[in-house]
């Protein structure tokens, strides 16, 4: 799989692709991200790329040229299945999101800037608008490294254990249990005998009710879905 992100500082993603899991992809050839500097496709010469909102009032928005020059230069190179823009009000980012995503060959990332981006370019030139939560930042690039990281990670060859990632929080729409490693005992807290046992269906077992308490307990809003879909009894 290959991202493209267009981004106005493309130096904010210099160190999310640089390190563990995806750098381990990208440098087994499974992956690939590739930054652009969408100043690069300014005419002018302060190469600028955004300008005043018509109809006045405060902030710069993103010109539609320079966008429309980067992403039909990516075109011409290869076929892409999405082109994300990252906005506030785009649909919410979740783990079956990620999971369709990853399916996909190529995708495009445009990084929200300002104002926004000329509404042209969304009615024109994206197919995905997403947003990572009801918050705003200064910019685009975080969420594209946030999104491009849930998508990567779950790309065949990426991860050591493939089946990891499968039993991740949300994959099941529930959040994951707890977790415990050695020593079994350390000032007195100890780890539940069940995962000790040695017995695997007790163990899953235990698990699982871990899981709907957790998520009943925190994420009342994801149990509540889960039970008004019938995807759980209990």
């Amino acid at each position: 799989m290959r991202i493209d992100i267009i981004s106005c500082v493309p130096q904010l993603l210099t160190s999310p692709f640089e390190h563990s899991i995806l750098q381990r992809g990208r440098a087994a050839g499974v992956i690939d991200v590739v930054v652009h500097n969408l100043r690069d496709y300014s005419e002018s010469k302060q190469k600028q790329t955004d300008d005043y909102a018509f109809g006045g009032g405060a902030g710069m928005v993103m010109m539609i040229e320079p966008i429309d020059r980067c992403i039909s230069h990516l075109k011409s190179q290869r076929s892409y299945d999405a082109v994300i823009y990252t906005s506030p009000d785009g649909k919410l980012f979740d783990q079956p999101m990620a999971n369709q995503l990853s399916l996909f060959k190529n995708i495009i990332i445009l990084c929200g800037h300002y104002k926004g981006v000329d509404e042209r370019v969304r009615e024109n030139l994206i197919t995905h608008e997403i947003s990572i939560g009801d918050y705003v930042l200064s910019g685009g690039e975080l969420a594209a490294a946030v999104i491009s990281d849930a998508i990567l990670r779950l790309v065949p060859g990426v991860m050591n254990d493939e089946t990891s990632a499968l039993t991740d929080s949300f994959q099941d729409g529930l959040i994951a249990p707890p977790v415990f490693t050695r020593p079994a005992e350390f000032k007195g807290y100890k780890v539940p005998e069940v995962l000790l046992s040695g017995h695997q269906a007790k163990i899953e077992e235990w698990r699982m009710e871990q899981s709907l308490d957790r998520t009943k307990t925190r994420r009342p809003d994801l149990y509540r879905s889960l039970t008004e879909n019938q995807i759980l009894t209990k």
